[in-house]
């Protein structure tokens, strides 16, 4: 005995015949199409979720090694399809398992990621600026007193420090790491993406010696495409870590790293096409003691295309000594990195007449900017406390991680690794509050260790 609901299921199949008719026409002609036809008439009927596909068996039959026709649909799939959220379809395809993988989907298929970072490719991150070869050894306090060293102290080395490098890899057990401020960051934005490896690029001079040969292998290994423009007049460039309990003392000797020349190397054509590949560019202030030059015509590329230019004001010295070559650069900055010490330097040198870490960073941002599309952005860190953002109209403070001081081994590489989580975040276009958080990450991790050396992979989500 039929009931009134069975009624209405008859009709409803009745109405469906002929939308039925023109998928067979387009279903192979095989054992499975009684299944199928049963499958799809049964969906629709009971009117319960959209059907994708006409079933699981349907796409077995059609299964092979050449790629997938996209796959027919009921016209009352069709008209229900524009109406589904993605949050719909992203269930729709947790139930049936054999559906292929986004990379074999049909170009018109839409992508159910919507909030999927920008597609990275090998060379979109740029890095320029002076390259040291860090050599980190434990040393007794002999050694400190033989080179007039202080347990924790930074200098740039002179004639008297010229045989503590070689005696330093002859007498003790040495690690080799390729540093320097900007390849530090470019390495720490690698480490934080992790793949595609050589994301990062990046260009400085070295010398034609074993330091060289070793600079090279390690920027390998923390694989980052460097191309190192290389002579033969001045050594590697140099940083010895003489380690001492708990402190370090380092001793710099830039050395190559002053050689770099923009005719012999930046604008050579090969070098040039990786210079247009990169769509983010870092550089420290550092730099600007020694290719001017190079990195006016950086800037100028990256203000010309609308891509992102980024320097660091690095040191209160480059504010004060380098400020010629520091505002010539400064119109083409489209993010501006430095400390609250930097910070009050660059102030007092451009007369903005306030302390005020807040105020210096909207007074910076608001300098002359050649790229009018882009807002300059300001970030300004502040050691344990809080990171100052400037951005649009408004600026915004973001807490650092806490740590425990205990756990805390070596902060000078802070700053490096800050800056290189915030590219690895800026250089897949995410918000501006997520590079923060990725630079607070890499800095809280960093300063835990010894150098500017890090574990295998980063766990940041």
């Amino acid at each position: 005995m039929w009931g009134l609901q069975h009624r209405r299921h008859i009709l409803r199949v009745h109405r469906l015949l002929p939308r039925l008719e023109k998928v067979i026409t387009h279903t192979p002609a095989d054992d499975t199409l009684p299944v199928l036809l049963q499958e799809d008439v049964s969906r629709v009927v009971n009117q319960e979720q959209t059907v994708d596909h006409l079933s699981c068996n349907n796409e077995s039959a059609m299964a092979s090694d050449e790629p997938k026709a996209k796959k027919p649909k009921l016209a009352v799939e069709e008209e229900e399809e524009e109406k589904k959220t993605t949050e719909s379809k992203t269930e729709s395809k947790t139930e049936s398992p054999d559906k292929e993988s986004p990379d074999k989907e049909s170009p018109d298929k839409e992508s159910p990621d919507k909030e999927s970072p920008a597609k990275l490719s090998p060379n979109s991150l740029f890095g320029m600026g002076n390259p040291l070869l860090d050599i980190c050894a434990v040393v007794d306090k002999d050694f400190l007193d033989k080179y007039t060293l202080k347990p924790n102290d930074q200098i740039l080395a002179d004639d008297k420090h010229k045989a503590l490098f070689e005696e330093l890899v002859k007498k003790f057990k040495v690690e080799y790491h390729a540093g320097g401020a900007t390849q530090n960051s470019i390495k720490i934005a690698q480490w934080m993406l992790q793949e595609p490896h050589n994301v990062g690029t990046f260009f400085g001079c070295i010398g034609k010696d074993k330091f060289g040969e070793i600079l090279k292998q390690k920027a390998e290994e923390a694989h980052i495409d460097a191309h190192y423009f290389e002579q033969d007049e001045e050594p590697t460039g140099t940083c010895a870590a003489c380690i001492t309990g708990d402190n370090r003392s380092l001793v710099a000797n830039l050395a190559a790293a002053n050689c770099y020349k923009k005719d012999k190397h930046l604008d050579l054509e090969e070098n040039w096409k990786l210079v247009e590949k990169a769509k983010v560019f870092y550089i420290a202030g550092f730099f600007l003691t020694v290719s001017l030059e190079s990195i006016l015509r950086v800037a100028k590329h990256a203000s010309e295309n609308d891509k992102l230019f980024c320097l660091n004001l690095s040191a209160p010295f480059i504010c004060q000594f380098f400020k010629d070559n520091l505002m010539q650069v400064m119109p083409y900055v489209d993010v501006l990195f430095g400390n609250e010490t930097e910070a009050a330097t660059f102030a007092k040198e451009q007369d903005f007449g306030s302390k005020d870490i807040k105020e210096i960073a909207k007074k910076a941002q608001a300098l002359h900017k050649v790229n009018t599309k882009r807002q300059r952005i300001i970030v300004l860190t502040q050691g344990k406390d809080e990171t100052v953002l400037a951005s649009s109209d408004k600026v915004e403070t973001f807490p650092v991680l806490k740590i425990d001081p205990k756990d805390i081994v070596d902060t000078n590489g802070a700053g490096d690794a800050f800056v290189g989580g915030f590219l690895s975040e800026l250089v897949q276009e995410k918000p501006l509050d997520q590079c923060v958080k990725a630079a607070h990450y890499a800095a809280n991790v960093i300063i835990r260790r010894a150098g500017c050396t890090f574990p295998e992979k980063p766990d940041f989500n």
